[in-house]
């Protein structure tokens, strides 16, 4: 059996509050264990069940954290745990970011709500590499100001001029106090694209976020004339087994967990009904 199939024993380090329902967990495995930006692992409760995650940071230290969403009987029961709690950790599984296909260009993110989470990780990556030049544009949306995820931590790293940053909201009562001076408009976050200015044959987009998000953006970014390799998107919502046992994430001939989770856009031209 693979090593990727046998839980590797972990404890629960730290739960830290983030917006309601989602929160970000630290876990400390007892061997070694990486997950790349973009790769996910499996989260194992004992006695309860499993379920699929990425990470929201890359690994430091051998700690893993991972924003999750609670959404059902086991991840309600992970929210009900304590540091301190023992639960194991499988995989990592599928392909991440390609990160030399970052190196000596501009760097566009786009993400919609929960989608923040595993482009964190890919953001945090490229700000520790001393050696790059380039822009980092964020663009971020979400339902509301409350619910946008690490805003205090992104707009730190704007008021640093590390990142370029951007925020759209499905609705808002006021739109000055919450944002320290980060632009931010109610509508949708493809509309950030607007007036942004950029290189497009200098550029490499990522894109994480719901369906929808992705019927709206990527054709967008194919038209300002970023290549269609290099505009990527990350499809972690169809994760299940990691494996390709139960082609849950089957689409175009593809296993979505082996061959993925991140596609370029160019790939998911011949994938039907991946997003």
């Amino acid at each position: 059996m693979p090593d990727s199939l046998l839980p590797v024993p972990a404890v629960l380090e730290r739960i830290h509050p983030m917006v309601e329902d989602n929160h970000v967990f630290t876990f400390v495995p007892d061997l070694p264990f990486n997950v790349a930006p973009g790769q996910f692992y499996e989260v194992s409760l004992p006695g309860v069940g499993s379920f699929p995650v990425s990470t929201c940071h890359p690994v430091v230290n051998g700690r893993i954290e991972s924003c999750i969403r609670r959404v059902g009987r086991v991840t309600d029961a992970l929210y009900r745990m304590v540091p301190g709690a023992r639960l194991g950790l499988r995989g990592a599984f599928g392909n991440g970011f390609d990160l030399e296909l970052f190196a000596e260009r501009d760097v566009l993110l786009i993400a919609g709500g929960l989608g923040m989470a595993p482009l964190r990780a890919l953001l945090m990556a490229l700000l520790v590499d001393e050696q790059r030049s380039g822009r980092i544009v964020l663009l971020y949306g979400s339902r509301e100001p409350k619910a946008l995820l690490f805003r205090e931590e992104l707009v730190e790293l704007a008021r640093m001029k590390r990142i370029e940053l951007r925020f759209s909201v499905d609705f808002a009562a006021d739109l000055q106090g919450p944002f320290s001076g980060v632009a931010c408009r109610i509508g949708l976050v493809n509309e950030l694209l607007d007036d942004l200015k950029f290189e497009p044959q200098q550029t490499v987009a990522a894109v994480c976020g719901p369906p929808a998000l992705y019927g709206c953006i990527l054709d967008e970014l194919s038209a300002t004339g970023i290549p269609e390799n290099r505009i990527l998107v990350t499809l972690e919502r169809r994760m299940r087994c990691g494996i390709g046992e139960c082609c849950h994430c089957v689409a175009g001939g593809r296993y979505i967990c082996r061959d993925g989770p991140v596609f370029s856009l160019a790939e998911l031209r011949l994938m039907p009904g991946a997003i």
